[in-house]
């Protein structure tokens, strides 16, 4: 596996490290070194040849850091130089580029490869709110044919969505899935499937804002998932399916969108709702509405992201009841 380091002035490297764990899940031969005001080059060498010295496998070694030119930037230099076959640095390191890098470690074992990968992603991932205040780049031009809709009654590959993730999330498309999930599953298209946030155009915007690079993301009522489920024109399509509840993902597969296991991944706390997990909450709607899926054949997948060892959906469900129970 190819080792990471982040490098910072100051706890920037430190943070970053600790947000991508929170979104990526703990990670091995992970490291983070800063150098603080009162310390020089020197230590922030020690710190990086000891982080180096950390890793199992110090063949491929990838430095992430936060300014070009700058000591952690330099003393980096400093140790890659004698290892310019292998090794490898970034700088203008940022959040993006982080988990990017983290998730290429899943299929690349080469430092520099990585190194290639994750510069598209550092850079897509500076965006504005609102929209129009991103410099505009130049769009390429599309020919009438290009634009032409798939005619009705084509049928794309097997003629079939597949489904590579159902997921409910309170939050629906946020840092997890935008990274960790959609790495692993791979989908070319995110659908956002709620009647109410169909509705709410700045929820829908910031939802395809937060669209991973490459991935296009769609918001639909039920009505239109069930359509696009039966369309044989979305038969080239790896959907990745977002449900805010339960009771909507119920509702999207007894209309016919057939889908047969979810990832249960979070579900915010209410009034009238109990804690099963640190991000489940349910109620007794929930804990009906978690039953009559399973009474149709659909399986739980209870984790927030990929690394995380599965819950058991039996036991949540117990606990639940035992807990609506004491409420009473």
């Amino acid at each position: 596996m190819v080792g990471i380091i982040l490098a910072s002035h100051g706890g920037f490297a430190e943070g970053i490290h600790q947000s991508a764990e929170m979104i990526f899940g703990p990670q091995d031969e992970f490291e983070s070194c800063i150098l603080k005001p009162d310390e020089g080059p020197d230590d922030i060498k020690r710190k990086l040849k000891e982080a180096v010295a950390s890793f199992d496998d110090q063949a491929e070694v990838l430095f992430l850091v936060d300014l070009f030119g700058g000591t952690p930037f330099n003393q980096a230099a400093s140790l890659v130089a004698d290892h310019k076959d292998k090794w490898a640095i970034v700088s203008g390191m940022n959040l993006p580029m982080v988990i990017e890098a983290l998730s290429q470690r899943f299929s690349v074992t080469s430092a520099k490869e990585i190194a290639k990968a994750i510069v598209p992603t550092g850079n897509e991932g500076i965006k504005t709110y609102p929209e129009d205040l991103l410099p505009k780049k130049p769009q390429p031009q599309v020919s009438q044919k290009q634009g032409q809709k798939i005619p009705e009654g084509t049928v794309l590959g097997d003629g079939k969505i597949e489904y590579v993730l159902a997921r409910v999330d309170t939050r629906l498309l946020h840092g997890q899935v935008a990274t960790g999930w959609t790495h692993t599953t791979h989908p070319n298209r995110i659908i956002v499937v709620s009647d109410t946030v169909c509705h709410d155009k700045l929820r829908t915007s910031m939802i395809k804002q937060a669209a991973p690079n490459g991935v296009k993301v769609s918001v639909a009522p039920i009505k239109n998932m069930v359509k696009a489920n039966d369309d044989p024109r979305f038969g080239d399509t790896r959907a990745l399916v977002l449900f805010e509840t339960v009771e909507d993902a119920l509702a999207a597969i007894k209309a016919g969108v057939e889908i047969k296991e979810i990832n249960l991944g979070s579900s915010a706390y209410k009034e009238g709702k109990v804690n099963v997990t640190k991000a489940l909450s349910f109620d007794q709607t929930d804990v009906d509405a978690i039953k009559e899926l399973q009474n149709m054949g659909v399986k739980f997948d209870v984790r927030g992201v990929p690394s995380d060892q599965p819950a058991n959906i039996d036991d949540l469900i117990r606990s639940a009841e035992k807990k609506l129970a004491e409420k009473k």
